[in-house]
């Protein structure tokens, strides 16, 4: 058999790539993005119940409807807008199948996408999947701040999406209210998509506020907004998460949902459901997460790393420019098997793998992780 491929320089995402190479080298693993600790039992125990219950079968294709009105609740109280439960809420496996299906099914051959670097290693591959062309901006070290006049240089007829994501992974920084005003100003009129990957709405420091795209009316009504359960509640590994647009977007999109994975896990929603009950749920991971990226930063000062600090997200970038000149991947590699530590070279998910020295830890973990991780750090 012959084919050509549709991704064909698509390579074993670093991801799968550092995580087996700790597992060889029993090596600590702060590459993947996981927390190490479970899940609240409370949470574990409504799933268990939801079984036992008798739901297990499909649910409804857009997700059940307690659920997304749950949603519509939680949203209109931390942002005082609203989405309606029943044709503007989707419960989707992830944030990754909301945003896989969202790029599907408005994204045509020579689609232009605009996409920030380094950025979450989906959106490009999705992108030439659908026969779109990625239109990548660049972001600079230590601070990964938006040139709006370079976005406004590469927007043109041709662009259908612009894809942003804060707080960012990998790089951990935060869009500000300039910079969603700016966004709002450059694709007002236009017939652009804004797709806001808003994974770690829930995980922001230093008494900043989360700048969501439903914040600002006019990107509100061109606007996906794509979060995750399993980033909010520690439990990546259920792949719960849900999107929000304006009905006339949603339509579209549940077109293709239904045809992708059509509905998910019922049990798990009839749990999330009862768990959103409970605000502090969420209202206290801002503390909980600071707590632990101030004593990881608190417990590596004396190191030869440069700290970026991180704004959002639970991941810490580190700056080794002054330890060696090797490649980010290639120093990530010798920490792995050398040291006994797993990080995530940011080159991966820059354009063109531009190596700023930079590796990105993950601090989802506990307390005594990452002791043992700064113990090993401050050897280097």
């Amino acid at each position: 058999m012959k084919h050509l491929s549709k991704l064909p320089h698509c390579e074993l995402s670093i991801f799968a790539k550092m995580t087996s190479l700790a597992n060889k080298h029993n090596a600590l693993n702060l590459s993947q993005g996981f927390p190490n600790f479970e899940s609240d039992q409370t949470l574990n125990n409504l799933v268990s119940k939801a079984m036992k219950s008798g739901y297990n079968q499909y649910a409804p294709m857009p997700g059940i409807l307690p659920l997304r009105q749950a949603i519509s609740k939680k949203i209109e109280n931390l942002y005082n807008t609203t989405y309606h439960p029943e044709t503007e809420i989707t419960i989707t496996s992830g944030a990754t199948q909301a945003i896989y299906t969202i790029i599907s099914s408005f994204i045509k051959t020579n689609d232009e996408v605009i996409v920030f670097k380094p950025a979450y290693d989906s959106y490009e591959p999705t992108v030439a999947l659908n026969g779109g062309i990625s239109v990548p901006i660049q972001l600079k070290a230590p601070e990964y701040k938006i040139d709006w006049d370079l976005v406004k240089q590469k927007s043109n007829v041709k662009t259908k999406m612009i894809i942003i994501n804060t707080p960012q992974n990998p790089c951990a920084s935060i869009f500000s209210k300039d910079d969603m005003l700016q966004l709002q100003e450059i694709t007002k009129g236009t017939n652009i998509i804004v797709l806001s990957d808003e994974v770690y709405e829930h995980i922001i420091f230093d008494n900043q506020e989360h700048q969501s795209v439903c914040l600002f009316s006019d990107l509100k009504s061109r606007s996906f907004l794509v979060a995750s359960f399993g980033k909010t509640f520690h439990n990546t590994g259920w792949k719960m998460g849900y999107c929000c647009a304006p009905q006339d977007l949603m339509e579209e999109f549940r077109k293709a949902h239904q045809f992708t994975v059509f509905s998910v896990n019922h049990p798990i929603q009839m749990a999330l459901t009862t768990y959103l009950e409970e605000p502090s749920h969420y209202l206290e991971l801002p503390q909980f997460y600071q707590e632990k990226r101030d004593l990881f930063v608190e417990l590596i000062k004396g190191s030869r790393f440069k700290i970026i600090l991180s704004k959002g997200s639970y991941f810490q970038l580190l700056d080794y420019s002054e330890i060696t000149n090797e490649r980010d991947v290639d120093f990530a590699d010798r920490l792995t098997t050398e040291n006994g530590i797993a990080s995530i070279p940011l080159s991966v998910f820059n354009h063109n793998n531009l190596d700023q020295k930079v590796l990105r830890f993950c601090f989802a973990k506990t307390n005594e992780t990452l002791k043992k991780a700064s113990d090993i750090l401050n050897k280097i």
